[in-house]
């Protein structure tokens, strides 16, 4: 299976649909099962942000119990989406659709920078650990969508 590694506690704002996009610099043309893996760095100045802190509390996170280094959740990458504006407070992507308030604050939408859609997002029962690594890379699970 395809993985991505994400940085905390962007990952877990992500799994938990606090966060609609991944955003990223560069494009890819996969679309199928992803794993979303937190790698091992935690972005402590983000993660003590009262806003960010307050999101992570909804699910009962704090900065210091982020799951790190393991594969926490899987989902569908459906698509890949570039992104052609920025006005500062909103972003518009390459189909039109317009992103804005959380959405737009929780990512990096630096025009010519890709919005990664997903589906299906099921955070795991039992986290995997797991040594990340750049890019997509591949991992062997067993799951069925």
């Amino acid at each position: 299976m395809k993985v991505l590694s994400m940085i905390q506690p962007w990952a877990s704002l992500f799994v938990l649909r606090e966060a609609t996009y991944e955003t990223r610099s560069w494009r890819t043309n996969y679309r199928g099962p992803l794993a979303i893996h937190t790698s091992k760095k935690i972005d402590k100045d983000v993660s003590n942000h009262i806003a960010i802190k307050s999101l992570l509390g909804k699910h009962g996170y704090t900065p210091e119990n982020l799951p790190t280094g393991q594969i926490i959740a899987v989902c569908k990458l459906v698509d890949c989406l570039k992104v052609t504006e920025n006005n500062e407070t909103w972003a518009i992507l390459e189909d039109g659709r317009i992103v804005s308030g959380n959405d737009y604050f929780m990512g990096n939408f630096i025009v010519g920078g890709y919005a990664w859609v997903v589906e299906d997002m099921q955070i795991l029962d039992e986290f995997i650990p797991a040594k990340g690594k750049l890019g997509l890379w591949e991992h062997v699970l067993i799951f069925m969508f």
